[in-house]
């Protein structure tokens, strides 16, 4: 697998937002991560997208929100590498600085909705733009604003994407930017949580760790993190397979018995579900790249 590429861009505290139209034969920039949140609108154009861990198509509509550090790369389908060809990508970037409004996003009740949104895409997001005119109208628009306008518009298009409640978180909670866990008993639960996940944890266990009881200890945590306990575990699982895939030379039937599934079959039906492709499709697409 190809060394992931830290992109630097052109942002600072006196500058916090850079947005732009694109329009390409195709997409070019290898599989990267930046510090700076990314909006990628795709108003014209089909291939494959990989954020994360996660591998899947896009089409025309498709809008991403990608969280800070999180890798990501677009790939055109072939059509577009063949040349002589009226086939383009179009659309709209907007990126913004990681604290962009971090004392209000963080102490002001207000702003509730777009912090919990900012710490949601740390596994990237997506929405079905084609579903959402306003908020495509909006991004369309922002590019040919500047200033006072353009941090008037970009909040309204974080307003709009908070309030979506449709939208889709995109790789599995291995990428969760573990900073939203912010009391002492969330903590100290992942903390057990990224030390035994591979064997298995029953309820009562790690409720009695949190000091809580069954209930309590299940509404508490999909509070904090937005999932079952159970799929939680699933999803870190699936995330570690995802790291071995790449990192060892080792059987499936092996992998998936070291991640703490008891069968190859519910590996692979979990995995499947996650990525959207069986752990040799995935194996073989990551290397490839």
């Amino acid at each position: 697998m190809k060394a992931i590429m830290n992109e630097r861009l052109p942002i600072s505290k006196s500058s916090p937002l850079k947005a732009r139209f694109f329009d390409y034969e195709h997409f070019t920039y290898p599989l990267h991560f930046h510090s700076e949140f990314e909006i990628i609108y795709i108003k014209e154009g089909t291939g494959t997208r990989f954020l994360g861990n996660s591998i899947t198509t896009f089409q025309a509509g498709d809008l991403l929100l990608i969280g800070s550090n999180l890798p990501h790369f677009m790939k055109s389908d072939d059509a577009y590498h063949l040349g002589n060809t009226d086939l383009r990508v179009k659309g709209t970037i907007i990126q913004f600085e990681k604290d962009f409004m971090y004392y209000a996003v963080n102490n002001y009740p207000h702003f509730i909705k777009i912090k919990n949104l900012l710490q949601e895409s740390q596994r990237g997001i997506y929405f079905a733009a084609a579903n959402f005119p306003k908020l495509q109208d909006l991004i369309e628009k922002i590019p040919l604003e500047n200033g006072l306008n353009q941090l008037m518009l970009f909040l309204e298009i974080l307003k709009e994407m908070s309030e979506t409640e449709n939208r889709q978180t995109i790789s599995t909670t291995d990428f969760v930017n573990e900073t939203i866990y912010d009391t002492a008993r969330i903590d100290k639960v992942m903390s057990f949580l990224n030390k035994n996940y591979t064997r298995n944890i029953s309820l009562e266990e790690i409720s009695s760790f949190a000091a809580m009881n069954t209930a309590a200890f299940c509404r508490y945590f999909k509070s904090k993190t937005g999932k079952s306990f159970k799929n939680y575990i699933l999803d870190m699982r699936i995330g570690y397979a995802c790291k071995l895939l790449l990192m060892e030379d080792i059987g499936i039937s092996q992998l998936s018995s070291k991640c703490g599934f008891e069968t190859i079959s519910h590996f692979n039906k979990t995995f499947k579900k996650n990525t959207g492709l069986v752990p040799s499709q995935y194996r073989k697409m990551m290397l490839n790249l």
